[in-house]
């Protein structure tokens, strides 16, 4: 729906239906029934891929002359199963940079956060897959916040910055209590892979649990080695977040552009 609205022409995929052994969980509380609740009805969505995610993954990879990074912003399950099915696309993906996981606090439960709880098994497959991950969980996402003001100047910046500010005032609701603005978590891993130095990370053993009365989904951190794991991930611990905000807009102005040059092209239509 975004991406029509925008007039991104992005093949998109549909996942699996289910993590990989549990039922599905979502989060309709934070982002509403339809995930985009905020944004209005706007126009029709972009026609989704007669591929599934596993193939769109995996051709990708098979096909792509350079190493890919993968980016994702939800459950590691398609990943995960790419994986399991076909190992041989490690040699095709230069990293991973996920949005999920915690060093410290969860937010689903006092231990993990969202998007590996939902699947643990599928994260315990990537963290355990051997291929470069940076992890840019909570304890930066939590930091990577937008204040109203900067909500408010985002507005006025033209249809999409209105739209996002529109997206921001629903799902702030949620973060009134305890947050100072929004965090913008899936943002934040984007944003580091194009300005990497916007994050700070340590090279560090990460180890999901997956059995836990209380520990389901966490990211176990092995901050002083004391397991004596291979470190697997670089885990972001600190952000610019003044840096982030200024590439967010940046990046909406860049789009705003388009926009108009499209429409420009158009002939005004």
């Amino acid at each position: 729906k975004f991406l029509s609205f925008i007039g991104a022409g992005v093949e998109v995929a549909r996942g699996a239906d289910k993590p990989i052994l549990r039922p599905l969980v979502v989060a309709s509380d934070v982002h509403g029934k339809t995930g985009l609740d905020g944004l209005g009805p706007g126009g029709p969505s972009l026609q989704g891929s007669c591929r599934c995610a596993f193939d769109l993954i995996t051709e990708t990879l098979l096909n792509s002359e350079d190493k890919v990074t993968l980016v994702p912003v939800g459950p590691l399950t398609n990943i995960a199963i790419a994986l399991l099915a076909r190992p041989g696309i490690k040699r095709n993906i230069r990293r991973i940079v996920l949005m999920g996981g915690a060093a410290l606090e969860g937010n689903r439960t006092p231990a993990a956060e969202f998007n590996i709880l939902v699947d643990p098994e599928a994260a315990k497959i990537v963290f355990e897959s051997g291929v470069p991950i940076t992890m840019v969980g909570l304890d930066v996402t939590h930091k990577a916040l937008i204040y109203p003001d900067e909500i408010e100047a985002l507005r006025k910046l033209g249809k999409i910055g209105k739209a996002i500010a529109e997206l921001m005032d629903f799902y702030g609701v949620f973060y009134r209590k305890g947050f100072k603005g929004n965090p913008i978590h899936d943002a934040l891993a984007v944003a580091a892979v194009f300005e990497p130095d916007i994050i700070s990370t340590r090279h560090l053993n990460v180890s999901v649990e997956t059995s836990g009365e209380f520990t389901l989904g966490r990211t176990v951190v092995d901050f002083r080695g004391v397991t004596g794991r291979k470190a697997n991930c670089d885990v972001a611990l600190g952000v610019d977040r003044e840096g982030f905000i200024e590439l967010l807009f940046n990046a909406v102005r860049t789009l705003e552009q388009g926009l108009e040059r499209d429409f420009e092209e158009g002939g005004g239509n």
